[in-house]
């Protein structure tokens, strides 16, 4: 049973949040050296024998039992797109304007769940859709230096992000959530450990050995403490610390790549955020005014 504690649940998500920004700088300090296909190979190998050593003794191999396997494959699929896409992304663009892209999928899944799930959206939300969307084209300004191939990276990360969120939404209580976390993880080592092999070109140094183990730690643990933060309050309350993402990406960009984002690329990243508080607010407001 989930108690009530909406401060510590949100002090867990902000930290989370601060975690993930830290992930994918190490995968943007790897990325020069080393294919995003053995960057992204290493995270989900580490996560993957992390969880596995925290859940199988306890729950024993049944923690793989699924009842829809096609389902969590496209899940995992999903995920693991995403990740790829956006570390490929972080290789030719800036962390913070990579990473405000990538959070216009919480919009498209607003975009897309009418169709696809048969949900209703509020008209405020759709106004937040367009709201986001404006934002993206404020960051890449058409005729500006980040119209470029590789702005289609996180974009299409994005849209692998909306397909594994919205199969998720299909799934529901169906299968665990430990059990949609190591089918993901195992579906992205397997994926990936196919491709390695073409892609491994030099021996890690020490140093970046240690950034693609302490990934994988990483995204472990932000993933935990998002997962026990849910169980302080609810997904509605933490959903606008989420886009506290976008800022530390931002501070690290700026502290480790030498990067400040320009004017025009604050306004669209502010625009993004924003968009995603208003469809937030739209729904909370849809909620509260849905009969019992």
């Amino acid at each position: 049973m989930s108690e009530s504690r909406p401060f510590k649940g949100i002090f867990l998500c902000c930290v989370a949040v601060l975690l993930f920004a830290s992930l994918d700088s190490l995968s943007k300090y790897l990325t020069p050296f080393h294919s995003a296909i053995v960057v992204i190979w290493a995270r989900f190998t580490v996560t993957t024998v992390l969880l596995a050593g925290w859940l199988v003794p306890r729950a024993g191999w049944r923690v793989f039992h699924c009842n829809c396997p096609g389902l969590q494959v496209l899940r995992a699929l999903g995920l693991l797109g995403a990740g790829l896409l956006f570390i490929s992304a972080t290789r030719y663009l800036p962390l913070g304007e990579a990473t405000a892209v990538l959070f216009i999928a919480p919009l498209l899944v607003t975009l897309l769940s009418s169709h696809i799930l048969g949900e209703r959206a509020k008209p405020g939300q759709w106004l937040a859709v367009a709201a986001g969307f404006l934002g993206v084209l404020i960051i890449v300004r058409p005729g500006g230096g980040l119209l470029t191939p590789g702005m289609l990276l996180p974009l299409g990360a994005a849209l692998c992000f909306t397909l594994y969120q919205l199969i998720t939404r299909l799934i529901g209580t169906r299968d665990a959530v430990t059990t949609s976390n190591m089918i993901s993880g195992a579906v992205g080592v397997v994926s990936m450990s196919v491709l390695v092999p073409f892609f491994w070109t030099d021996i890690p140094t020490p140093l970046h050995l240690a950034a693609m183990l302490t990934q994988g730690t990483i995204a472990t643990v932000g993933h935990l403490l998002l997962t026990q933060a849910y169980r302080f309050t609810s997904p509605m309350i933490l959903a606008p610390f989420s886009y506290l993402q976008i800022l530390f990406a931002g501070l690290f960009s700026a502290l480790f790549f030498d990067h400040i984002p320009d004017t025009g690329a604050l306004i669209g990243m502010s625009v993004i955020a924003f968009s995603g508080l208003g469809s937030w607010l739209s729904l909370r407001q849809a909620r509260k005014t849905m009969p019992i």
